[in-house]
């Protein structure tokens, strides 16, 4: 049975991909797996096989921010690419002209500095990465540390009171389930706690204060709460094998 193939898409200019100081020379001098889409090329013919997984998606027009701008919105109509993490790699002269809302993550400075590619990677991978050890959980931005009692919002600690902080620990183990508040009250205040389920819901008006859009959690009328993973979500490392510094 053959093994799903995971990679980084690099697009572009057919002719200028296999150039030797591109990014598909740079990466592949890393360890790193790449499939090559030309601009003009349909999304899908990025993908062998039905179980194939895109890990990052690198549009390499450094001297068009527009064109990139307008190869991600045709990439985003593949549903395999749709939640894929995506960087731009831009110019010098043209970082001023890459606009904000143009739908990457994240860019990259050409000329490549190897040991800064490999960074940008795997930073976009890890905002789109969500995982679960007995320690930590981790979905989008938000890391829970159970060990150490903190919440981090891209590396950032945010104070939490004990009750949130159990409230929130319990939310993240339960994730993707619904949750009632009968049994958070149990699970998170004790099974003799005389309050009722309005405790829940000022504890989590709490929590969305504080954690803001980090904080996926929905309320469902009547049935509680369920903490959603980020959409394309990644619950994979990234790939990439040695470093090469420049």
């Amino acid at each position: 049975m053959s093994r799903r193939a995971s990679f980084i898409v690099i697009v572009g200019h057919g002719p200028d991909l296999e150039r030797e100081e591109g990014a598909a020379s740079v990466l592949r001098g890393l360890g790193a797996r790449v499939r090559l889409l030309d601009l003009w090329d349909e999304p899908y013919r990025c993908f062998e096989r039905e179980e194939d997984e895109a890990r990052v998606i690198l549009v390499e027009t450094p001297e068009r921010p527009d064109l990139a701008a307008s190869a991600l919105r045709a990439l985003r109509r593949e549903p395999r690419l749709a939640g894929v993490p995506a960087i731009a790699s831009v110019s010098v002269a043209q970082v001023g002209r890459l606009d904000p809302a143009s739908g990457f993550d994240d860019f990259v400075l050409s000329p490549y500095v190897p040991v800064e590619l490999y960074a940008r990677i795997r930073k976009a991978e890890w905002q789109k990465s969500e995982f679960a050890t007995e320690e930590r959980v981790k979905v989008g931005a938000l890391v829970v540390d159970r060990s150490a009692h903190e919440a981090c919002i891209d590396g950032r600690n945010v104070p939490l009171t004990a009750k949130e902080f159990a409230l929130l620990s319990y939310l993240c183990e339960k994730r993707g389930k619904v949750v009632s508040r009968d049994e958070l009250l149990v699970k998170v205040w004790g099974a003799r706690y005389e309050g009722g389920p309005r405790t829940v819901d000022i504890h989590v008006r709490r929590l969305r204060s504080k954690l803001g859009s980090a904080l996926p959690l929905v309320t469902l009328r009547g049935a509680g709460y369920k903490l959603e993973a980020p959409d394309g979500a990644n619950t994979r490392a990234p790939e990439l094998g040695r470093v090469i510094v420049a």
